[in-house]
């Protein structure tokens, strides 16, 4: 794991019409970390995946990718190596699980690379295989969000971001979920995850942050913030 930061937020303001949304956050990764962001709904979490991945403008700050800074369009940061996987995965439900895949390497030239990432896709969900021709709007939950991580994949990312992976799930795929995410991990993409089921988010990872109001308002190792007693009863719940 790198010691430098690879990902990297400096004083990021946002806002959403007259409301201001961020206020000033700091944040980084280093390459190979699975960092987590954890907070209540409304904090502000979603706002920063959007925000990264282009979709939301910034009104001050900067978003650096390996010192470099980001894009401000999506498809150019896409390009460049982050790939956001969205909060109810935004599937498009009409096309089948093939032309999902295709749709997300649109990008790319290497043929021979899209044929292997999506046989790497097909290594981690198997099941993927075996549907498809099916329209992704008729996969269950799970497999839904098997496709939407498969999907981001195919980009080829550096950087992958997940928001609210875990929504909806039911126990059993959720924890097969996070142990696909450190598989993920290990085979060379860094990983940015806000999530709500912060406890389990956080023993996968390696750091965290904890949001509140449009503010990090704590950046500590995910060991201890899990053994913080008030992190455990405002965010873990547990005493």
């Amino acid at each position: 794991m790198s010691s430098r930061d690879y990902l990297e937020i400096r004083g990021l303001h946002v806002y959403y019409g007259n409301i201001h949304a961020l206020h000033g956050v700091d944040l980084s990764v280093r390459k190979g970390e699975i960092v987590s962001v954890v907070g209540i709904n409304g904090a502000g979490k979603s706002t920063l995946m959007w925000t990264i991945a282009g979709v939301l403008p910034i009104k001050s700050g900067q978003i650096l990718l390996d010192g470099r800074a980001l894009p401000s369009r999506p498809h150019e940061i896409v390009a460049l190596g982050v790939s956001l996987v969205p909060e109810r995965r935004r599937l498009f439900s009409a096309l089948t699980v093939m032309e999902n895949l295709v749709m997300c390497a649109i990008l790319r030239r290497d043929k021979d690379g899209i044929a292997s990432d999506m046989e790497r896709c097909f290594d981690l969900y198997p099941v993927l295989k075996e549907r498809l021709l099916q329209r992704s709007g008729t996969l269950s939950g799970g497999e839904q969000q098997m496709l939407a991580i498969s999907r981001a994949l195919m980009s080829r990312p550096s950087v992958l971001l997940l928001d609210e992976p875990s929504l909806g799930l039911a126990p059993l795929i959720v924890e097969s979920l996070f142990d696909t995410i450190v598989k993920i991990r290990d085979e060379g993409v860094t990983v940015l995850m806000v999530e709500q089921n912060a406890l389990q988010s956080l023993e996968i990872s390696d750091r965290g942050y904890i949001m509140q109001t449009g503010e990090m308002i704590i950046n500590a190792s995910s060991q201890e913030l899990v053994e913080n007693p008030a992190v455990r009863k405002a965010y873990l719940g547990g005493d």
